[in-house]
């Protein structure tokens, strides 16, 4: 296995650069691992490829306005970008800009001060703010957009699922984008319920792999909760005969790391804490029966994923299609049933 065999070519058009309205409009590509067979159809008719009983295991992780532009002392822009807390006042974060060492002081106009306090890997820092930095956010932070949106977002709210309430993440779990209230609403009145976990996404999620044996790549840690409430209805609904569907890749490891700590009998166990859990082909899926999923980019740990899920050639092959169909792809993208 090599990083190289997850490559595959994307005209840059075929990026979506703004989301569609309403948030059910997407298109929806379904891949049927029994027969490799694609059939095409829009978001807003998920029920016809669902049935009562089925459980869609959602993501509630709210993207914060992780974006802060600050100011060193010699009066030089710099770009900060929120990436993990360690502790009320210390956080993870990428900076753009030259030259920032340790002990360096940089201000935020209507937000605290930070400090430099320790170079990690590239242009990642440890920060150290003089006081939570939470409360002001709303006001000093803007959206982290990905870097291949180029199209400004003029409502923020559609970098957030609708479900959004645990605010944590550096980036939106974008399969979820595509589920509005009204879709929300029918899927439940039909029988198919939703189970709510948390998965704070980091940047690295998205990150290519760059080594030419993907299975030397570090996969950096996020942290994800699965209560004891959400692992007792997806026991339940398993057991009834429902399908475990995630939607996206971060409830895909959560659910997969919630399932080391299942009893005999059980899909998954309570969890709460970081993963680092790295899936590629090969692994052995014990909680996941279908995937909701966008379509990602190449060389990337989340192709990977789902190339583990359904095979890496019907995926490449799929994606193929989606390309020559003019599908849009990555986070404003349509988006993959995989069942």
């Amino acid at each position: 296995m090599r990083t190289d065999d997850f490559d595959y070519y994307l005209p840059p058009a075929r990026i979506a650069q703004t989301p569609v309205e309403p948030r059910h409009a997407s298109r929806l590509l379904v891949l049927k691992r029994a027969s490799n067979q694609l059939e095409h159809s829009t978001f807003w008719e998920l029920s016809s490829y669902l049935r009562p009983g089925d459980l869609l295991v959602i993501n509630q992780t709210r993207v914060l306005p992780a974006r802060i532009f600050a100011r060193k002392p010699t009066g030089g822009r710099v770009e900060v970008l929120l990436l993990r807390r360690d502790d009320a006042l210390t956080w993870e974060v990428l900076i753009g800009g030259k030259h920032v060492k340790p002990g360096t002081i940089l201000s935020i106009e209507g937000g605290p001060s930070l400090e430099v306090v320790e170079v990690l890997e590239g242009s990642r820092r440890r920060v150290r703010f003089t006081e939570p930095v939470e409360p002001t956010l709303e006001k000093i932070g803007q959206m982290p957009l990905p870097p291949y949106i180029h199209t400004r977002l003029e409502n923020p709210e559609r970098y957030q699922t609708v479900y959004a309430r645990q605010s944590g993440s550096a980036a939106a779990p974008t399969a979820g984008l595509h589920f509005s209230p009204e879709l929300m609403d029918v899927l439940q009145k039909q029988g198919i319920n939703f189970c709510t976990v948390t998965l704070h996404v980091g940047l690295d999620t998205f990150a290519p792999v760059t080594e030419d044996d993907p299975q030397t790549h570090v996969i950096h840690t996020e942290w994800c909760e699965l209560t004891s409430e959400a692992a007792q209805q997806i026991n339940q609904a398993s057991n009834n005969g429902g399908r475990i569907v995630a939607v996206g890749t971060t409830s895909v490891r959560t659910l997969e790391s919630a399932a080391k700590r299942a009893e005999p009998g059980e899909r998954v166990g309570a969890f709460s804490g970081p993963t680092a859990l790295f899936i590629l082909p090969g692994y052995t899926f014990r909680a996941v029966d279908m995937l909701i999923t966008n379509f990602h980019l190449p060389r990337s740990t989340l192709l990977m994923l789902v190339s583990a899920f359904a095979g890496r050639e019907p995926i490449l092959a799929a994606y193929q299609t989606a390309v020559e169909m003019n599908y849009r792809f990555f986070s404003f993208g349509d988006a993959m049933l995989i069942e």
